[in-house]
């Protein structure tokens, strides 16, 4: 990646195409990825994608994807066809994970396994049967993506270090729930600032509401950047 703002993704969550066209539009070159998650991909989100991409944009389809076998195949062999550079997936068993490699097969879409989600704590996850702590969960969940042939994990800015270490250097890391200091944490409940993440060993920032709720969301979106680029060359 040659440039700082190559590193960030923002999140596209808005109501519709339009609304992320008049976004993308004021945003322009100030980021590197574009991000359509479940609200966008509902209301005109594919046919926006395939469109951002046959421009020469970079886009993350952030899907989640978890079912059987041959709907996750074929929901990521879809997917491909939009020539969207990322595609998230639950990592929570082989099956899944398997099934979404044979389905981006012959092509260049990048699978991230996503593996904890940055609103859940440790008691979140005690609701779901689940008796680990998010960090422990996350790094087990990666191994898994990395195992099956995934491209990269999505996880918390505050498990990067320690997925970086269970990793290697080769997978790429993904952290969404960036707030810049001093900020909100709103529905997250495991944060990380942009420097922070970084320095723990992320490759890429996803940021949201920071920058898409912002008054003037290219200086915002310039600003995270510049913060990427002092931590990368402190």
């Amino acid at each position: 990646m040659a440039h700082a703002r190559d590193r960030l993704i923002v999140a596209l969550d808005v109501p519709g195409a339009e609304q992320a066209r008049a976004l993308i539009d004021v945003l322009q070159d100030s980021v590197g990825v574009y991000k359509i998650g479940l609200e966008l991909l509902f209301a005109g989100g594919m046919a926006l994608a395939s469109e951002l991409a046959s421009r020469g944009n970079r886009v993350f389809i952030d899907a989640k994807l978890l079912d059987i076998e041959a709907t996750v195949e074929r929901a990521t062999a879809s997917i491909a066809r939009t020539s969207a550079e990322f595609l998230t997936v639950h990592a929570l068993d082989c099956k899944t994970l398997d099934a979404a490699v044979r389905g981006r097969a012959g092509t260049g879409l990048k699978l991230l396994g996503v593996t904890v989600l940055t609103n859940l704590d440790r008691d979140d996850l005690k609701e779901q049967g689940i008796d680990r702590a998010p960090q422990e969960l996350a790094v087990y969940r990666a191994m898994l993506a990395q195992e099956a042939g995934f491209d990269g994990v999505v996880a918390s800015g505050q498990d990067a270090a320690a997925l970086r270490q269970a990793l290697g250097p080769k997978m790429l890391i993904v952290t969404p729930g960036i707030r810049p200091e001093g900020g909100a944490t709103q529905d997250q409940a495991r944060v990380a600032t942009p420097a922070s993440a970084i320095s723990a060993g992320a490759d890429y920032l996803v940021v949201g509401r920071p920058i898409t709720a912002a008054p003037d969301p290219r200086a915002a979106a310039q600003a995270i950047v510049a913060e990427i680029e002092s931590a990368l060359s402190g």
